[in-house]
């Protein structure tokens, strides 16, 4: 029987599938992901220009995140039970609808419905998290950690055709912004095309109520599970932080939108551009050093962006935030899925991505109060920002200190 014909679960892994799967999901995630950079972007300006209270400003982009974070567990199970292209086509519907419902609070002026629209854009976004698990099963160990790399690079692309396109469509219309989500419905349907082409086996399933693997509570104790969705979620929830933030920051300090979209654009650059070798690095020095790297680029992301609000600083800082997140998040993400058995996948990735998207919810709820009303200007609140990154990395690198110090298995 050849392989095409087989049912997914009894489908046998080889490189050349491992290869194949690589490359759909670097497509997807080069082209479906430009719409997260495109929405990043215009999202918190759009919110601004909608929103009575400044400092609500930010809440359809924490609503996106929000809606990231309801939807992972859900999104794990439907994978696990009915295979990744079912929750990946879930997402770029969710995708398309987000944007529909956007569009409309365009026309409307309607701005809690416009954050209606960002809970079903979370819902996508969600789903992109899973094309780096997904770009895992059916590689060997050796294989995994670039698996997960290259796919991430797929951002690359995706951080360069996004920008691009918000300079486009953003006042492409008489309403502002409508051009960019009207892109946005056709980026999800053209998109979902690509998943067509995926060849990805169904993990084993319970049966008969036997529950096959470690469970969520037992996986936690595992000391590489833990640490791994520590760092992911502080290393997220830093980035979404800083960057939901640094529009509103770059308009406010006196510059145009479209040095705001540069900014954004070098900083997603950044955030893929080093996935072409953080797989290499993890292999050669060891996926808990590129995480504590990381942390540290972090760190001094916050440090460059407190010293003052040049256009040269908001570059740097930004460049930096990106570097730091690729490494702890690609870190993390590899620590994980080197952890758990294929059975225990839709448990595990799927509390993981809830607890990650929990802590960037709060960090992206937090960006707009931090920055609109922090002090009496754009330049107090971008400290503040800033500021609030300390406590998160305390937390993280805590957490790698007492991986260290626990006793290695034989």
């Amino acid at each position: 029987m050849p392989e095409h014909a087989m049912p997914e679960h009894v489908m046998t892994s080889d490189p050349a599938r491992a290869r194949r799967n690589v490359y759909i999901l670097v497509m997807a995630q080069a082209f479906l992901g430009a719409q997260m950079s495109m929405i990043f972007i215009i999202g918190g300006l759009a919110g601004q220009s909608l929103a009575k209270n400044l400092c609500f400003a930010t809440l359809p982009i924490s609503a996106i995140v929000l809606g990231s974070m309801l939807a992972a567990t859900p999104l794990s199970a439907a994978m696990q039970r009915y295979g990744r292209r079912a929750g990946f086509w879930i997402g770029t519907g969710s995708g398309a609808i987000g944007a529909s419902i956007g569009a409309m609070a365009l026309l409307q002026q309607n701005f809690w419905l416009f954050v209606v629209g960002g809970l079903f854009t979370g819902i996508y976004q969600s789903s992109q998290g899973f094309f780096r698990f997904a770009a895992t099963d059916t590689a060997d160990d050796a294989f995994k950690p670039k698996a997960i790399s290259y796919v991430l690079a797929g951002g690359l692309a995706s951080a360069l055709i996004g920008p691009q396109l918000v300079k486009l469509t953003s006042q492409a219309m008489v309403v502002p912004f409508l051009g960019t989500y009207l892109a946005v419905i056709a980026i999800n349907v053209i998109g979902s095309v690509l998943f067509l082409f995926l060849r990805i086996p169904k993990p084993p399933v319970s049966v008969h109520g036997h529950v096959v693997g470690r469970s969520r509570r037992e996986l936690l104790r595992e000391p590489r599970v833990l640490v791994a969705i520590i760092v992911a979620m502080v290393s997220y929830a830093l980035m979404n932080l800083v960057m939901t933030s640094t529009p509103l920051a770059v308009v406010g300090c006196g510059f145009e939108q479209n040095t705001a979209a540069d900014v954004v654009s070098a900083h997603v650059v950044a955030m893929f551009l080093p996935s072409f070798f953080t797989g290499f690095l993890i292999s050669k020095f060891g996926v808990e050093r590129i995480m504590a790297t990381g942390l540290v680029i972090l760190g001094t992301a916050g440090i460059v962006g407190m010293m003052g609000v040049d256009i040269e600083n908001f570059f740097v800082a930004l460049v930096l935030l990106g570097v730091g997140w690729n490494f702890g998040f690609i870190g993390a993400t590899a620590m994980l899925s080197s952890s758990h058995e294929p059975s225990e996948r839709g448990r595990i990735q799927g509390l993981n991505d809830l607890l990650v998207f929990g802590g960037v919810t709060v960090a992206s709820l937090a960006s707009g109060g931090l920055m609109n009303c922090s002090g009496g200007s754009a330049q107090d609140g971008w400290t503040a920002v800033n500021l609030a990154m300390i406590p998160l990395l305390t937390l993280a690198g805590g957490a790698l200190i007492w991986l260290w110090m626990q006793p290695k298995s034989k």
